[in-house]
């Protein structure tokens, strides 16, 4: 019986655990002096091991009508689950950073969007998995035609 109930809170605790995510900040709230001039930082949350997320992270953009697509490095920061993102894409046209990470068998997304004071938070989306071609293409022509989308 003792085994029967080990199993149901075990269970319990799955069924209730944070699933993971990204939480996305401007540069300082990284709290290392090292990152204060990236274009922002994110935490990974609900992956019980903090050593096994893996992050990557693409800058999409229009640049004059073209689509480009740059590898960003992803920096891990000094504090656990904590990540910065140097701006590394050029400043003409409108661009968003497409992050992508999963830690055990569950994943994680976010598009985040750029004006020309950084990353604009309420425009930023994020997902329980990888963002589509589409998603992508929609925060890229919003931002194209001036919106916050």
């Amino acid at each position: 019986m003792r085994q029967l109930g080990m199993a149901v809170c075990a269970t319990v605790a799955l069924l209730f655990s944070p699933a993971f995510t990204f939480k996305i900040g401007n540069s300082v709230a990284s709290g290392d002096f090292q990152f204060k001039s990236a274009a922002f930082v994110f935490r990974t949350e609900g992956c019980a091991d903090p050593a096994k997320p893996e992050i990557s992270a693409t800058a999409e953009g229009l640049v004059k009508g073209a689509r480009k697509s740059l590898d960003l490095k992803v920096a891990t920061t000094s504090k656990p689950n904590i990540y910065a993102v140097p701006q590394t894409w050029p400043t003409e046209g409108d661009w968003v950073v497409n992050l992508k990470g999963t830690c055990g068998n569950e994943s994680a997304g976010a598009i985040v969007p750029f004006g020309p004071r950084g990353f604009i938070r309420e425009s930023t989306k994020i997902f329980s998995r990888p963002a589509t071609n589409a998603e992508i293409d929609a925060s890229l022509k919003a931002l194209s035609q001036g919106g916050k989308k």
